[in-house]
């Protein structure tokens, strides 16, 4: 299990280890110290890797800076996701040497991982932390700001895009995964497909459900939707002290609106602070989590207002009424399986992705900014608070996610995987 030690990446990772080591099955996790207490298993810690937290990201990084665009984002393809990606490689080669793995369950960005697989020669699985980014003759190149559109215009556009993404691919990304190729002694990818190559041709476990991606009718056989995949919630889970301003708000029948940033993309004000002016005069009760930072960064806070480092999600989504968010994949995936609408202000890397299906799905609105004016924020929480049509949307998908299976599911075929039998509906 090699998962890269980002607390969304570890979580989902974590989720299927339990599930496998529940069925009494030998699992290894490959991932930094930090996270190795959140695995069920046996740890393999970064040898050839330099570990690294991912709360302070440019200590270890220095290019990527503040985090915000396009050359962090470009640093942080090229220094952490490649740059840590032989040493990955070269970590999980040498265990498979001392005690040979029968399979091999790679976090999608984890791509030393993926190439050890290959390497190896043994089945792998990538499991899709983020929203799938492989290549379709049915979408618009991926990272270009463009939802996907159907019928003739929607073809014709996504012909006449293709190879300016294929270009563009091959220029960025083709040199970074054929030398991490090379150094595995395999063959260089098919060009012009960005990360294709280091999705496994064996299974892939997406998380999320058709509802909340585009239609592809190309899509491989061996890509499976397995709805959100979360760790057991711990069972003493603390919650703030002022909690019972929550309740009381959902007892009288006022909306709770959450705010958050995640734990990535945390400077409050990008979107926090903006939402905390925009709700301010509004008749619901705010709760802002700040990703780790103290609540003290926010003060101070409006009359309606409450914040905290973090809330468990099990908590806190059941009673809240929209979430505003900057578009991480697996806090956008803990509302809508909660049935809560989503407005989306997207931060850097795949989070305007994110943003963009949320609103296609029917959701939640994109705001496509990632410090959006307050006055654009307010009218978006209104409106997906009052139009019912957001949480009847938001309501439908949560039905789909749980109906995906999850953890079960997505451990299910990793046992069919092994055992090579036909892909099981259970």
């Amino acid at each position: 299990m090699a998962s890269m030690p980002f607390a969304g990446h570890a979580g989902v990772l974590a989720a299927i280890t339990a599930e496998l080591s529940g069925r009494g099955h030998d699992v290894v996790a490959y991932t930094g110290a930090k996270y190795r207490e959140r695995f069920s298993a046996e740890w393999l810690p970064f040898t050839a890797v330099a570990d690294f937290d991912d709360a302070n990201l440019a200590d270890a990084f220095p290019r990527i800076g503040n985090g915000k665009g396009f050359r962090s984002d470009r640093a942080n393809m090229e220094d952490v996701l490649f740059g840590t990606a032989a040493g990955q490689l070269a970590d999980l080669l040498a265990a498979a040497h001392r005690r040979p793995f029968d399979v091999l369950v790679t976090d999608q960005l984890a791509f030393g991982a993926a190439v050890a697989g290959e390497a190896l020669g043994i089945p792998w699985v990538t499991v899709s932390v983020s929203p799938l980014t492989m290549t379709s003759r049915d979408l618009p190149p991926v990272f270009l700001p463009l939802a996907a559109a159907g019928g003739r215009w929607g073809r014709t556009r996504n012909a006449a895009l293709r190879p300016i993404g294929g270009l563009v691919y091959r220029r960025m990304v083709d040199p970074m995964v054929n030398q991490l190729r090379s150094t595995a002694g395999l063959r260089p990818a098919p060009p012009g497909r960005l990360f294709d190559g280091l999705y496994s041709p064996h299974l892939v476990l997406a998380q999320g459900v058709p509802g909340l991606d585009y239609p592809r009718g190309d899509l491989p056989p061996y890509v499976y939707y397995v709805g959100r995949l979360v760790p057991a919630a711990a069972p003493d889970a603390e919650l703030p002290g002022w909690w019972a301003d929550v309740v009381a708000a959902r007892a009288a029948g006022r909306p709770v609106v959450h705010v958050t940033q995640g734990t990535l993309d945390v400077d409050p004000a990008d979107l926090l602070r903006p939402a905390l002016s925009a709700l301010a005069g509004e008749p619901v009760l705010v709760v802002c989590t700040t990703g780790g930072a103290p609540p003290s960064v926010l003060e101070p806070l409006p009359a309606n207002a409450r914040a905290a480092s973090f809330v468990p999600h099990e908590a806190l989504m059941p009673v809240v009424d929209a979430v505003v968010t900057n578009g991480g994949w697996g806090g956008v995936l803990a509302a809508v399986n909660a049935g809560v609408p989503l407005v989306v202000a997207p931060g850097g890397l795949d989070k305007p992705e994110v943003a963009r299906r949320v609103a296609w799905s029917g959701a939640g609105r994109n705001l496509r900014r990632r410090k959006p004016r307050p006055s654009r924020i307010r009218s978006a929480v209104r409106e997906v608070v009052i139009r019912p049509g957001y949480r009847r949307r938001a309501a439908e998908l949560a039905e789909a996610l749980d109906a995906a299976g999850g953890a079960r599911r997505a451990a299910t075929l990793v046992e069919d995987l092994l055992t090579a039998r036909p892909p099981s509906s259970g």
